[in-house]
């Protein structure tokens, strides 16, 4: 028994008259007529009644009837869901995304994106670029939104955001006064960074700009968001170094100045593993564009 034998069977059930089904199937009734026999043959039992000039459904026929509309229903909503999911239009992503993406437009690009397919359900998962990593290579996500970082070569990447470093002080510090920050006076500061755990490459990063001013920075606090790095800043208890998008989380305490005579930059990356659907096409897109406003 397939589905095609059931369509033919619901609609001589419905018309309950062979030449009107068959027409309603663009068919010629004779093989309407082989099918639904082959059809009761399979089953072994009689579906419909056959008179001269009227046909009617058995006991047998009306059960088949009532659970044919389901499966056929059914069979319908799968393929639909299908294609929409080729579309990009249904399913599910899961995004991984480093913290630093809220700042960086990832919630309205998402929002862009439920709008425009909305039968998508998106699940967001804070990570780290290396649990990022590993979290795409064993399938636990589809997308991940990173900080630049060593990647295997079979995870495509596109490049989303180049920006620069910017001096977070607080508001009323000396060196907020100025236009620009020079690197080195900022050799006996006290600085506020995420543990090397968490961010390895702005750690590392961070480190590596003052090693080239020639000193090393004393990191004297450790926190897992920016949020509350720049809250930290604005409360005066040090300073750190911030991509430029991180200047929406400024507390009102806090300034950020560019860097004088330095240029170092961060990279926010998008990847994926090689294989990846109409959907997440979309995401993807509607993220770039939100960051690139």
């Amino acid at each position: 028994m397939d589905l095609r034998q059931l369509r033919y069977f619901a609609a001589v059930a419905e018309e309950l008259h062979f030449g009107r089904a068959a027409r309603r199937l663009h068919i010629s009734q004779p093989p309407l007529s082989l099918t639904i026999r082959q059809l009761e043959q399979e089953i072994g039992a009689l579906l419909l009644e056959r008179g001269n000039k009227t046909v009617a459904l058995t006991a047998a026929g009306a059960v088949l009837y009532q659970q044919a509309g389901r499966l056929l229903k059914l069979a319908d909503e799968v393929a639909d869901t299908a294609r929409r999911a080729g579309q990009g239009l249904a399913g599910r992503i899961r995004v991984g995304f480093v913290g630093a993406m809220l700042f960086r437009g990832l919630l309205d690009g998402v929002r862009v994106f439920q709008r425009q397919a909305p039968g998508v359900e998106v699940e967001l998962c804070e990570m780290n670029t290396d649990e990022q990593i590993r979290a795409l290579e064993f399938e636990q996500i589809d997308v991940g939104f990173i900080h630049a970082g060593n990647l295997p070569a079979r995870v495509e990447r596109q490049l989303l955001l180049r920006e620069p470093f910017l001096c977070c002080l607080p508001r009323g510090h000396v060196l907020a006064r100025g236009a620009a920050v020079a690197l080195e006076r900022l050799r006996e500061e006290s600085f506020i960074l995420f543990p090397r755990e968490v961010s390895a490459h702005y750690y590392d990063r961070i480190v590596a700009l003052c090693a080239q001013a020639g000193f090393s920075p004393r990191v004297r606090h450790e926190l897992r968001q920016w949020g509350g790095i720049v809250q930290m800043v604005a409360g005066g208890m040090g300073v750190t170094l911030a991509p430029a998008s991180l200047g929406r989380a400024a507390a009102g305490g806090a300034v950020l100045l560019p860097l004088a005579g330095a240029e170092a930059y961060s990279e926010t990356l998008c990847i994926w593993r090689r294989q990846r659907g109409a959907a997440t096409d979309g995401l993807i897109a509607a993220v770039a564009a939100a960051i690139k406003d």
